[in-house]
């Protein structure tokens, strides 16, 4: 069987999930996987073994600054792409079955060509009954239409449709600890001086701030870090918290590692809002607006109870069913993994 894989890679959480993947896939002899990345210039990308030979698109992307959605700034940038060409001239003769983490190239040339076009990520997993927030006619529609697809497999925290599965998520075998007393920083969507500058009013506390903007340096009580994943995954198991905007990867991470979690989503993103309504409501992590001293100060000194979750080996499971076929139908598959994940 032959499969073409397309990843979103505007952010890290769809290269995350894809990189676990491909470790799954690969096991299965019958199964060979072309991966298509679109939405980061190619240069930008890094620890990119896993996939092997891949395909890169300029694709489609989102531009933010200061951690907003830019909405106009994003139109003209995808004005100025290579899109539609590339949609018309990507072959899909050769491969028996299309995938696609919100990657819109795959997904609308699948459309075109009236390919059934298999959906696997958290956008997917945005249904009637999924909690959502800041949701405009435009965020809506540009949702909808961004990587349509045939059949939908979501990933979220908790089962709001049949067609939604736990996490997929890209862990190494280290034990989660608190070795070193230090909070993880991950804000991508914010100017990285701005965020140094306001971590340093923190100074009874130590943070590793990671960005692919930033070079190996130290200021004051913060050590900031080049975007690198087998370190960012240690400082990761040894952390006392993280600081993130609310993507759906990285928290998903802290909370199969028993991590508290302090997140601000993206102003004016539906996904992120959405996000961290679900986790209001589901009490996993604390919400701030922006860089929000006086919460992250108390969130610091008075760190929330963490929930006692573990979640099941969903790559796996999910590479066993793409091998097969994808034919047992995915309110199945959701059946036995969340009976499998332990709260």
């Amino acid at each position: 069987m032959k499969v073409l894989y397309g990843v979103q890679a505007t952010g890290q959480g769809h290269i995350s999930r894809a990189r676990a993947m491909a470790k799954t896939l690969e096991s299965h002899l019958n199964v060979k996987v072309t991966w298509l990345f679109s939405g980061r210039p190619k240069d930008k990308l890094f620890d990119m073994e896993p996939f092997g030979d891949y395909q890169h698109r300029p694709g489609l992307t989102f531009i933010s600054e200061a951690g907003r959605l830019r909405y106009r700034k994003t139109i003209a940038a995808n004005i100025r792409s290579t899109f539609i060409k590339d949609v018309l001239n990507l072959n899909l003769q050769h491969y028996d079955l299309i995938v696609t983490d919100y990657e819109p190239v795959t997904a609308w040339a699948g459309l075109l060509a009236r390919r059934p076009v298999l959906g696997i990520g958290h956008q997917y997993a945005f249904g009637k009954n999924t909690p959502t927030d800041g949701r405009s006619l435009l965020q809506h529609t540009v949702m909808k239409c961004f990587a349509p697809v045939t059949h939908k497999v979501g990933l979220h925290w908790h089962r709001y449709d049949d067609n939604i599965l736990p996490p997929i998520l890209d862990l190494p075998d280290l034990p989660p600890s608190k070795a070193r007393d230090h909070i993880l920083v991950y804000l991508p969507f914010e100017n990285q001086a701005v965020v140094t500058q306001w971590l340093a009013n923190f100074q009874d506390h130590n943070f590793i701030q990671y960005s692919s903007a930033l070079t190996d340096d130290h200021q004051g009580n913060v050590a900031l870090r080049k975007a690198s994943i087998s370190q960012f995954k240690r400082d990761l198991a040894d952390c006392r918290g993280v600081i993130c905007n609310s993507g759906f990867e990285l928290i998903s991470e802290c909370l199969h590692w028993g991590k508290p979690v302090l997140t601000s989503p993206l102003a004016k993103q539906m996904e992120q809002l959405s996000n961290a309504a679900a986790l209001k409501a589901l009490g996993y992590t604390r919400v701030m607006g922006g860089l929000d001293t006086e919460v992250t100060a108390d969130w610091l000194v008075n760190p929330p109870q963490v929930p006692s979750l573990r979640f099941p080996d969903v790559s796996d499971r999910l590479a066993t069913w793409l091998a097969s076929g994808a034919e047992m139908p995915i309110a199945r598959v959701s059946d036995e993994l969340w009976k499998q994940a332990r709260r």
